[in-house]
């Protein structure tokens, strides 16, 4: 069984909507499924460095800074043989839909905050994206 780790970034716009990937069929994680953006760290790399390279790899954007969001084992998903520790980072940028590029996936937008949950979602994202509403909520 593999064992590896993957940063992700919840990276939001200026009207709160969160970047969200949806994955194509040729994926050996989430296929077809809505995620955030980011992918393997690489040896070498930590986390945080990982997230920005993923980042902009898939979307384009380079992202100031990063805070980290969550990290702890990939939720269990009937199938999946890989062990993995799954890093997400938050992020805010003053980026529009007009500035990020598909790098990877069959589409990559900004989703209004109370749709995300909306989409068919990875498990991963699935688990980070309500307790990531439920801060933003008690913030208000």
């Amino acid at each position: 069984m593999a064992t590896y780790e993957v940063a992700l970034v919840l990276l939001v716009d200026s009207s709160g909507a969160v970047l969200m990937q949806h994955r194509d069929d040729r994926t050996s994680a989430s296929p077809n499924q809505w995620s955030l953006p980011g992918g393997h760290v690489e040896p070498g790399e930590t986390p945080e460095q990982a997230a920005h390279r993923e980042l902009l790899e898939e979307t384009g954007l380079a992202a100031g800074e990063l805070n980290p969001l969550w990290s702890g084992p990939r939720p269990y998903e009937a199938g999946f043989p890989h062990t993995v520790t799954v890093h997400v980072f938050h992020g805010t940028t003053d980026a529009s839909q007009q500035d990020v590029v598909v790098g990877e996936g069959r589409a990559m937008v900004f989703v209004p905050q109370e749709k995300v949950l909306d989409r068919d979602l990875a498990v991963t994202t699935a688990a980070v994206l309500p307790l990531y509403l439920d801060s933003t909520e008690d913030a208000h």
